[in-house]
């Protein structure tokens, strides 16, 4: 027995002090890469407006407008954006969510009055039970749904707001759509530079 009450064999030491530094490499190794992991939040603005030319291009097909170069069919609205927002973080953090009415019994038109927007609104939304979702997923999912088709092809959308969040096993985008705001532009704050 030594100093501290411990006993060892010789064969023992022998293959614990020869692994010990590689188990303390792989151990600190792992760590490094754990820690140095991206998280799963995803920067999602090519999607989104992947989705506003989508629609754009089903605006079209619906015979919404004859020439392929004039102005985008729909313009990005920050007020139809942030209820779509608000709905996609809502059916991303409430799993038994799968359409348009929120946890709390809001529609469409509630959140987007919310929002400041003042207009006939409709919206599409699309859930994908894993980390990504795509353009091409979405389309099919709304395409072959009669009501969002619908609701995508409608010659009197002017205005569309997108949002989509994404968690390690569930993603969600929301679109809404808007015949026009009669509440004119939302408020800007003051500049906050130069």
């Amino acid at each position: 027995m030594d100093a501290v009450g411990l006993t060892f064999k010789i064969g023992q030491m022998r293959r614990t002090t020869r692994t010990a530094p590689i188990m303390f490499a792989v151990t600190a190794l792992s760590a490094v890469t754990v820690l140095a992991a991206p998280t799963a939040a995803a920067d999602n603005k090519r999607l989104n407006n992947s989705i506003v030319a989508n629609v754009h291009t089903m605006m079209m097909k619906n015979g919404c407008a004859d020439d392929y170069d004039i102005e985008p069919m729909v313009r990005v609205n920050p007020k139809l954006r942030l209820a779509a927002e608000w709905h996609a973080n809502d059916v991303l953090n409430n799993r038994a969510l799968d359409g348009d009415i929120g946890s709390d019994g809001s529609t469409v038109a509630d959140r987007a009055r919310a929002a400041g927007y003042e207009g006939e609104v409709a919206e599409t939304v699309a859930i994908n039970p894993a980390l990504a979702i795509n353009a091409v997923e979405i389309m099919n999912q709304w395409f072959y749904r009669p009501d969002y088709h619908a609701t995508m092809s409608d010659c009197g959308n002017t205005d569309i707001g997108v949002w989509s969040v994404n968690s390690l096993d569930r993603s969600v985008l929301v679109a809404v759509y808007g015949h026009g705001d009669a509440a004119g532009p939302a408020p800007v704050g003051p500049r906050q530079f130069g």
